[in-house]
């Protein structure tokens, strides 16, 4: 498939899921079900979704539900009350911030105007920096992992403890090399239900301990970044590579999560020096 090609695809894809949330805007959003919808592995899904339109899944839905309530509060005889819980916000509190942060205008006085009107402009897109992404075949690891739940920004912890249980046992050498796996979108999911692993590929074998256990990472063909500087901003570089590189490469991502591995030590070098090397899989 050329890259125009994949383009059309991936936008025919996320068209149906639009489609989909929009004949379905009472019912909660379940990840397998929109990933299916669109044909993308579910790992992937939420990421490419935001970087073809420019929101979330559950930016969609609310935007649909609000805009359904504007027509709600013009056209129809409902309360306030009634339309916030038809919205799904449990309280007229809740809704009228909502209604207020996209119209401008408190639910009650959209109504008194009498009609509709659209949100205000929203802010433009940052500046889109280019990256440089290399096709490269990876060999498959056998990799000592500790899961992680909870922030991104927190699996350092989880990387200290895993670090000393290695080294304890002498697992740590000029070899060892850290790798983590993420498998959520950190803008489409709460904070303290995203899933990760810290890893490690030690010298000698991995023994079953605790919270400790063996992960093979498959090989194969993946998209490969580098990102240079700090870990708080490689959100940046993955809107890149899912908004702009994916949907005009004439690939498809695997169904399995993206990696990273980190290629200097961070305790010894400044943030803006810190390498990050993002690896997609492809199909």
């Amino acid at each position: 498939m050329t890259k125009p090609d994949t383009l059309l695809d991936y936008g025919r894809r996320i068209a149906r899921v639009v489609d989909h949330i929009a004949a379905h805007p009472d019912e909660p959003l379940e990840l397998e079900r929109l990933a299916a919808v669109a044909c993308f592995s579910p790992y992937h899904f939420h990421r490419i979704y935001r970087a073809m339109t420019g929101e979330t899944a559950a930016d969609t839905l609310r935007r649909l539900r609000l805009h359904r309530a504007a027509g709600d509060l013009v056209k129809g005889g409902d309360g306030v009350a009634q339309v916030a819980r038809r919205a799904g916000y449990g309280s007229v509190e809740a809704f009228t911030r909502a209604f207020g942060q996209v119209y401008g205008l408190s639910p009650g006085a959209y109504r008194r105007q009498g009609r509709l009107v659209p949100p205000p402009d929203q802010p433009t897109d940052e500046e889109r920096i280019m990256h440089d992404v290399t096709i490269r075949d990876l060999p498959p690891l056998r990799v000592a992992a500790m899961a992680h739940q909870g922030p991104y920004m927190d699996i350092g912890t989880t990387f200290e403890r895993l670090y000393a249980w290695a080294a304890g046992r002498g697992l740590v050498g000029p070899d060892t090399r850290s790798f983590a796996l993420y498998y959520d979108d950190p803008e489409s999911v709460p904070a303290d239900r995203l899933r990760s692993e810290a890893a490690l590929l030690v010298d000698g074998p991995i023994p079953g301990d605790g919270p400790v256990r063996a992960l093979d990472i498959p090989g194969g063909r993946h998209a490969v970044l580098i990102h240079k500087g700090p870990y708080a901003e490689l959100e940046r570089p993955y809107r890149w590579l899912y908004r702009d590189w994916l949907p005009a490469s004439g690939h498809t991502p695997a169904d399995r999560p993206c990696v990273e591995e980190y290629l200097n030590d961070c305790r010894k070098l400044p943030p803006e020096a810190w390498l990050t090397e993002i690896r997609l899989p492809l199909a």
